[in-house]
């Protein structure tokens, strides 16, 4: 005991101020008192705005009766795309007419090799920033049996000015690992990722997950468990910062499962910096302020005393034994903004949102929590630390995406089959 004590308080003291927050309900009961000291080298907390500086929110379902959907996206004229796991991508047009654009039986193009398993299957969707200048080209998550093993890829696709046809599909990327077999971890099909957004430098970032694969994270020839930052052809874009040897499309790694990715506003410090939101295992769901070649420190395997089927030991520690972000094994990893480790974890999507029809929340990190059942609204400081939250007065769902419309408005997509539009007032 007396071991146990001196090792929880010595992580206590020299681990990284958000993981020892999110630790201290698990060491607290090893320890005489508490620890003092360190944490006042966080920032102050920032005032969280009063209630009459908040907006009243008001909801409108869009759409409902939609098989698992899991991203949405707005092209410029009005239409919003979004997608069905196990079905594909389609359009929702300014007139209300829904038109099924590329997936299974029934699309305008039709993909033989689209397949849904377990968690995986047709994920994220971005526009192209040049779609109103005549670019017509949309991006597509997707699980593929085009090669054996199967992977993860990007595709893109062009649709014509009235989407009635969709052509000109590219693989852009054809080598994100897939978890093709079960394995002591969990079922296949698991810990893919999947969401895509450009970003304000106008690059494509891709979030991928670790496949209940111990070594993948931190294995830098491999795409899973990484962000990747890419230009619109499926190349690495400049400045990724790949550590030497690396695959120079991966911007960061060392993640478990990335489902969630936004940029911080103009008018905000470190304006486009990306953030990202991700599952932690059986604690410490995990925001993170992403730098070009970063490390996340999420390396699930050779964890003595810890049991670890198929050497996935992600499952088995706490924020001790087996952290989200290890900054013992790796001291220079990114810090993370906020850690969850509160009950009805499962963060999935990330938004930050933007306009003063927001009202106190503008500039909010808003991320979801889809075992809660709810959206979070995140206050961060000058260094993007998370000062404080609130949750948002919706009905309890498990949203998969948060995305702004062009109306300022807040979309998200749910698996209750329902696409939500809520407004600020």
């Amino acid at each position: 005991m007396r071991a146990r004590m001196k090792a929880a308080l010595s992580w206590l003291i020299t681990g990284p101020i958000n993981d020892r927050v999110a630790a201290c309900r698990i060491a607290l009961p090893l320890l005489v008192g508490g620890v003092a000291g360190p944490a006042a080298a966080q920032a102050p907390a920032s005032h969280p705005p009063t209630s009459a500086e908040l907006p009243q929110l008001t909801r409108a379902v869009v759409m409902s009766g939609l098989q698992q959907p899991w991203d949405v996206a707005f092209a410029p004229d009005g239409a919003m795309l979004f997608t069905e796991k196990c079905r594909g991508v389609s359009a929702r047009l300014a007139d209300g007419k829904t038109v099924r654009l590329f997936g299974t039986g029934g699309s305008l193009l039709v993909a033989p090799d689209v397949f849904c398993q377990g968690q995986s299957g047709v994920h994220g969707v971005a526009v192209d920033p040049d779609f109103a200048r005549g670019t017509r080209d949309i991006y597509v998550y997707m699980a593929s049996s085009l090669q054996k093993p199967a992977t993860n890829r990007v595709v893109r696709l062009t649709l014509n000015a009235d989407y009635t046809s969709v052509g000109n599909r590219r693989d852009i990327i054809d080598d994100i690992p897939y978890k093709d077999a079960p394995n002591g971890a969990g079922s296949a099909g698991a810990h893919s990722g999947g969401r895509i957004r450009f970003g304000p430098d106008r690059f494509l970032y891709v979030t991928t997950g670790d496949n209940h694969s111990a070594a993948l994270p931190q294995d830098l020839k491999r795409l899973g468990g990484k962000v990747l930052r890419l230009n619109r052809d499926g190349t690495a874009a400049p400045g990724n910062g790949t550590p030497a040897g690396g695959d120079p499309r991966i911007f960061t790694y060392g993640h478990r499962n990335v489902q969630g990715i936004t940029f911080r506003p103009a008018g905000q410090p470190n304006a486009g910096q990306p953030f990202t939101a991700e599952h932690g295992p059986n604690h410490s769901d995990e925001v993170t302020a992403l730098v070009a070649g970063g490390n996340a420190g999420w390396d699930p395997q050779n964890r003595p005393g810890l049991r670890c089927p198929d050497n996935y030991c992600g499952y088995a520690g706490d924020p001790m034994t087996m952290p989200m972000t290890d900054r013992q094994r790796f001291p220079g990893a990114m810090p993370p903004t906020w850690v969850h480790n509160e009950s009805g974890r499962g963060m999935d999507s990330a938004l930050f949102l933007d306009g003063n029809q927001w009202r106190g929340w503008n500039g909010r990190l808003l991320v979801s929590l889809m075992r809660g059942q709810r959206i979070v609204a995140l206050q961060l400081d000058s260094a993007g630390m998370a000062t404080n939250e609130a949750t948002l007065e919706l009905p309890s769902t498990r949203t998969r995406t948060l995305v702004q419309g062009p109306d300022g408005n807040l979309y998200t997509a749910n698996d209750d089959g329902e696409i939500w539009r809520v407004s600020p007032k």
